[in-house]
């Protein structure tokens, strides 16, 4: 019988990987799909600029006044705007639903994060185990399910796609602009490049608004309102707003949050540059647009595999040797990816960098999310509004970029804020070693903890009857 937190952890990824099936299919196309005056990667950077400004004050005011759960419905109705806004994509569309979904984007992870840490410190309190484990694993689970998510967005995007009767043999002379060897700027348009017939766009956008509209269905219906007595409290003893509103700032007082800027910061890099460079400059120009599709799910798979993987390795190896295995990786990759020039004749080549890519995303990701709700138990809203904070700015900067900086010095920067990560980290990690955090008093889970108990002992007893 599984407990009740488990259930919690399943509700939220599974409606977690129903929503972003379709916003991350979006994402890798857009740089593809709108690439009328940068038009899609445009949208992208007005995305993770409202990120930013939503992180310095939204989550802590809704996660305190709304909860968790409903603060996730909230952010996934952001996200469903965005994909209403592609079915007719111009400027005066995707520019605002980009901003919608940028405010309901901080506090939806924001009360992901929170509710998975919460959950984990629960049951740890439950079963006598040590809360960063539970954690830890708890976050594995979610990012096994959640990063599968690319793999059913990107699949119902290339079989939509392959349809297209526009398809079409790649010219030599484009092949010569692919890649890091030229500049990656002028990639040449042409029946592949271009837009598909828009009834098939149509088409994939309806599905994934449908997608996304079940996410909201799923969490509101089957997600129990773990932190509802907190919330409740909060509104009836209302801090006053000014210290609300500034609680994602007070944090950056905490020299270990500013250290974990850089880390936190390339995972916006990393992530931008597979969505916005990888899939634009060496698949849609080598192979065509409808490969983007499979490609993407490659990256989706290994992901989601190494997440649940890392998420249960980590308490045996620790996160340092994950993260050293995932800065190696990337590095293997960036130089790689430097001197390849994409040949469609190397067609499984083109699969292994995403999957190389997925790896070290996934320890990226736990690994990352775990050490901030370990560092920082009692300020989980804002320390988690800082994470989609920090991580935001680096997706923005790339996407700014994108657009006239040549693909060699793009890979160049990336290396450059690698390097600064793995300086920075080692030195949060060793603080940690020697100075352990102070697990979170049992008293503030206990409410839940009996209210788990209660509910466990009425589920036994109705399974004997």
């Amino acid at each position: 019988m599984i407990s009740r937190n488990f259930k919690n952890v399943l509700v939220v990824s599974i409606g977690f990987l129903s929503l972003f099936t379709a916003y991350g299919g979006l994402q890798s196309l857009q740089s593809s799909l709108n690439a009328e005056d940068g038009m899609g990667v445009a949208s992208l950077s007005v995305i993770y600029a409202s990120i930013i400004v939503s992180s310095m004050f939204l989550p802590p005011i809704m996660i305190k006044n709304l909860g968790c759960k409903w603060t996730i419905v909230a952010g996934m109705g952001c996200y469903v705007c965005y994909s209403l806004g592609n079915l007719y994509p111009g400027w005066y569309t995707l520019m605002p639903t980009s901003v919608i979904l940028g405010l309901g984007g901080s506090p939806l992870w924001s009360a992901k994060c929170a509710y998975l840490t919460i959950a984990g410190n629960t049951q740890a309190a439950v079963e006598g185990k040590k809360g960063s484990d539970v954690i830890n694993q708890y976050f594995g689970i979610f990012f096994f399910i959640f990063q599968s998510s690319a793999v059913w967005g990107n699949l119902m995007s290339s079989l939509i796609f392959g349809q297209d009767t526009n398809i079409a043999n790649i010219p030599e002379e484009q092949l010569l602009t692919c890649g890091a060897a030229d500049c990656g700027l002028n990639i040449s348009s042409n029946s592949t490049t271009s837009r598909p017939e828009q009834k098939l766009v149509w088409t994939l956008v309806g599905a994934y608004i449908g997608v996304g509209v079940l996410a909201m269905l799923i969490v509101s219906i089957f997600l129990d309102n773990i932190d509802r007595t907190q919330a409740s409290e909060f509104r009836g003893n209302r801090e006053p707003f000014c210290q609300t509103f500034l609680a994602t700032f007070r944090l950056l007082k905490d020299w270990r949050l500013l250290t974990l800027i850089p880390l936190t910061m390339y995972s916006g890099f990393e992530q931008s540059f597979l969505s916005g460079e990888y899939t634009k400059n060496y698949v849609t120009c080598a192979l065509g647009i409808h490969f983007v599709g499979f490609v993407m799910m490659c990256f989706g798979a290994t992901n989601s595999l190494c997440s649940f993987l890392f998420g249960r390795l980590a308490r045996y190896t620790g996160r340092a040797p994950l993260f050293l295995l995932a800065a190696l990786t990337n590095l293997g990759c960036i130089i790689a990816l430097l001197l390849w020039r994409p040949d469609p004749n190397q067609l499984p080549v083109f699969f292994v960098f995403p999957a190389l890519w997925g790896m070290a995303d996934a320890v990226w990701q736990t690994q990352t999310n775990s050490l901030y709700g370990v560092l920082f138990p009692r300020d989980k809203e804002a320390a988690f509004a800082n994470y989609r904070m920090w991580e935001s700015l680096g997706f923005v900067i790339a996407f700014a970029y994108s657009t006239f900086l040549c693909l060699e010095y793009k890979l160049y920067i990336l290396v450059a804020v690698l390097v600064v990560t793995v300086i920075t980290y080692p030195i949060v990690e060793w603080h940690e070693h020697k100075h352990p955090t102070a697990p979170i008093e049992e008293s503030t889970y206990s409410g839940l903890k009996k209210d788990m108990q209660k509910d466990n002992r009425s589920i036994l007893a109705q399974t004997q009857l």
